[in-house]
C-alpha cells in the first residue's frame, strides 16, 4: 500500500494527481501547513526538510519499502510503477523530459514566489517583487500557450507526466491568480481537457 502525506499546493497536487491518474491505490494523509504539521517530529522523521509531499510505498521495487519526497520524483516513480505516461520512443521521451522539467522547475517555483509576496504578513514592501514574479509567471504561461498551439500535449502528441506536472501549476495559478492566464486560448483548451479527466477531478477535490 502507498501512503501520501501532502497538502493542496502545486507540489502536493502533483503527487496526488500522479497517483490518481496512474490508478495506484493509496492512503491520503492531509498535512495542515498553516498549523505547521510539516515541522512536527513525526513528519520530520519522514522528510527532514519539513516539506510535502512524502510518499511511502510499502511494496516498492523488489518488495522493499520506499520512502521519498520531491513531487517530480514521486510523479516519475508512480508513472514507472504503473507503466504509464512515459513514452517508449527515445525522441519522444526526450521531448517529454524537457517539457516535464520546465513545468516542474519553472512554473511551480515562480508561482511560489508570487504567492509568498502576495500573502506575506505585510505585503506592501513586496509589491515590486510580486509584480516582477507575476510578469515572469505570465511569460512562462505565454510560452506554453504558444507551444500548445502547435501540439496537442505538453511534450508532443502523447499524453505524459509533463501534462500532469504542468497542470498542477496551472490549476493553482487559475485558482489564485486567474488574471495571469487571461487570453491564452490554447492553454485554456488544454486545461479544460485535463480538468475533465476523472483522475484529476478526484485528485483536486480536497
Amino acid at each position: 500500500m502507498i501512503d501520501l502525506y501532502a497538502a493542496g499546493t502545486s507540489n502536493g497536487m502533483r503527487a496526488r494527481i500522479a497517483l490518481e491518474e496512474c490508478g495506484l491505490s493509496y492512503n491520503w494523509h492531509p498535512i495542515d501547513l498553516m498549523k505547521g504539521e510539516q515541522k512536527k517530529p513525526e513528519f520530520l522523521a519522514l522528510n527532514p526538510m519539513g516539506q510535502i509531499p512524502v510518499l511511502i510505498d510499502s511494496d516498492g521495487p523488489g518488495g522493499k519499502k520506499v520512502t521519498m519526497a520531491q513531487s517530480s520524483a514521486i510523479m516519475m516513480y508512480c508513472a514507472e510503477k504503473a507503466g504509464k505516461f512515459i513514452p517508449k520512443d527515445g525522441a519522444k521521451r526526450a521531448a517529454m523530459l524537457e517539457a516535464y522539467m520546465s513545468a516542474s522547475t519553472d512554473i511551480t517555483p515562480m508561482f511560489g514566489s508570487v504567492n509568498a509576496c502576495v500573502r506575506a504578513k505585510d505585503p506592501v514592501p513586496y509589491v515590486p517583487a510580486a509584480d516582477m514574479f507575476k510578469d515572469r509567471l505570465r511569460g512562462y504561461f505565454k510560452v506554453w500557450n504558444d507551444t500548445l498551439g502547435k501540439r496537442k500535449y505538453a511534450g508532443g502528441d502523447e499524453f505524459t507526466i509533463a501534462d500532469l506536472s504542468l497542470y498542477a501549476g496551472y490549476w493553482r495559478t487559475k485558482g489564485a491568480f486567474p488574471e495571469l492566464l487571461q487570453g491564452f486560448s490554447n492553454l485554456e483548451r488544454w486545461g479544460g481537457e485535463l480538468a475533465a479527466r476523472p483522475g484529476i477531478q478526484k485528485a483536486t477535490k480536497l
